[in-house]
């Protein structure tokens, strides 16, 4: 046997005795570091935009990837569409509200689906588990690196042909790589000439360089903890909270502090009544609060109340103990009434919020607080339907399920452009309408707002948004930051560039026509 025959019958043996899981780790770290170069190229362009659609993609991909090389048993993928939709809902409006909703319902659609690649159970999941289980997930992104490193890969199976001097090579670079990098940038700092030495030698920014690399490295070290649960899984299934047997209260504590607080809302509800028939008139009457309590205070009180409700109610259907027949109808009694008067509530809420947009114009806090209000509504329609009529289990799923599809019909309202539209259209529009304000909103707003600036009576007003939207939408930018609203409002501003440059605010003449004034004399 010759020397070639020699090598190439020890590479066989060594890959006959690397174990699956070894090669699955090594695999796993393999993605996990192409993750981190592309998450590194993609998201260092902000706003993100479309980067986030194509991480995502990318992301996706290497997980499914994985999943069938290393041939993963119970693979779930549900998760996928719901995880590829958010990320396209990035590609589409400019809304910086409405892109934290979507990162969020992004990170929450992963963490369930590692939840799930743990062996959890979402459908039927109380709320409780599913917020642990986030957490654990949370937990599996930040750790799974250093078990993948320490556990999962077996070294010592690599000890065949050149892997030993490989692997000594890898773990010097790794060591010596950071070193290198934050030395080479303290002395390239501390002298031009060598600065100049580096930049002449390695063709790059040392400090560009090495915020490169730590991106990369922290993106790797995450996508290495989501790829290892989601491919090598766990042991141990999603957490359970069980409710301890001392921690619970009886029928007539619990439906005490319920009759109190039905009474509370009750009296509550008889003083509103008048408001909702007496309209306008019956807010500004003499004696009542002003318009503006009545409208702007009292309707995020009324949000915090709702809020505040839901977890008082699945809380109190926790802990109460139902020993006879009789307590459960007690229970739903008490439960559906107070709901039935929290409804009204709302609809107050809604009420007062509706006549301040009349009044005062509609803007995003405005706007969100009452979509937070009315996906209440739905999660309260919600719990009546499960958790009264005994199938609490099922309360959750559907909560989160009514979540997601509030932020898709936001996504479909477009927020920033209904501010506009809505406030353009009061009566007073000519005269009150703060284009300014309506500049400062996302590219959503454009073009409504170019339709609407021409018909502003206040000029300063006027000039003042549209050399805001000359100064914003100059250009395409970074094509990582693309969505279909940025493109359409650079568009509408390069049709109408022309106009806004008419109604910009003209310098004064005398503060062209005034010299300088004289400096100091120079002492030489």
């Amino acid at each position: 046997m010759n020397g070639a025959d020699a090598v190439l019958a020890s590479e066989r043996a060594t890959r006959a005795a690397v174990s699956r899981e070894t090669r699955t780790g090594l695999g796993v770290l393999g993605a996990a570091v192409a993750v981190g170069i592309a998450g590194d190229l993609l998201l260092r362009s902000a706003p993100w935009g479309i980067n986030i659609t194509v991480f995502t993609f990318v992301l996706v991909a290497a997980i499914v990837g994985m999943q069938r090389w290393a041939e993963t048993d119970d693979v779930s993928v549900g998760w996928i569409p719901l995880a590829l939709g958010a990320a396209a809902l990035m590609a589409w409006r400019d809304s910086p509200t409405l892109k934290a909703l979507t990162l969020s319902a992004l990170a929450l659609v992963l963490a369930l689906a590692m939840l799930r690649a743990r062996g959890g159970h979402l459908r039927l999941a109380g709320l409780a588990n599913l917020a642990l289980g986030a957490l654990a997930s949370v937990a599996d992104a930040a750790m799974g690196t250093v078990a993948l490193l320490t556990r999962d890969v077996r070294w010592k199976e690599l000890g065949g042909g050149g892997w030993p001097v490989a692997i000594a090579v890898l773990r010097g670079t790794a060591i010596g790589l950071p070193l290198l990098l934050v030395f080479g940038l303290l002395l390239s700092a501390a002298d031009a000439a060598f600065e100049r030495l580096l930049g002449s030698v390695f063709g790059f920014d040392l400090a560009s360089g090495m915020g490169h690399v730590l991106l990369a490295a922290f993106i790797a070290w995450l996508a290495g903890g989501v790829l290892r649960t989601m491919v090598v899984g766990s042991d141990e299934p999603g957490p359970e909270v069980v409710r301890p047997a001392g921690l619970s209260l009886g029928m007539v504590e619990v439906g005490t502090a319920l009759g109190m607080l039905n009474a509370l809302f009750l009296a509550f509800v008889l003083v509103q009544l008048p408001y909702f028939f007496g309209g306008v008139g019956r807010v500004q009457a003499a004696g009542s609060a002003t318009f503006s309590e009545y409208a702007r205070r009292g309707f995020f009180e009324l949000v915090t109340v709702a809020g505040l409700v839901l977890p008082l109610l699945l809380l109190a259907d926790w802990i109460v103990r139902r020993e006879k027949p009789g307590h459960e109808r007690t229970f739903r009694l008490l439960v559906g009434t107070q709901v039935a008067l929290l409804f009204v509530i709302m609809a107050s809420g809604i009420h007062r919020m509706r006549l301040y947009w009349g009044a005062y114009g509609l803007t995003e806090l405005r706007l969100y607080t009452t979509a937070f209000m009315l996906w209440l509504g739905v999660v309260f329609v919600w719990f009546a339907w499960t958790v009264l009529r005994g199938h609490r289990q099922k309360f959750a799923w559907g909560a989160l399920m009514a979540a997601v599809e509030m932020m898709v019909l936001l996504h479909v309202a477009n927020p920033d452009a209904m501010i506009v539209r809505v406030n353009a259209s009061r009566a007073d529009a000519a005269t009150r309408f703060d284009a300014t304000y309506a500049a400062r909103l996302s590219a959503d707003a454009v073009p409504p707002l170019l339709a609407t600036l021409r018909a502003v009576d206040d000029s300063p007003t006027r000039c003042h948004a549209a050399e805001r939207l000359l100064a914003r939408w100059e250009g395409e930018g970074d094509w990582r930051s693309w969505s279909l609203s940025r493109g359409r409002a650079n568009a509408a501003v390069a049709r109408h560039r022309k106009e806004l440059q008419s109604m910009s605010c003209p310098v004064a003449a005398s503060a062209v026509a005034a010299p300088l004034p004289a400096g100091p004399a120079v002492v030489r």
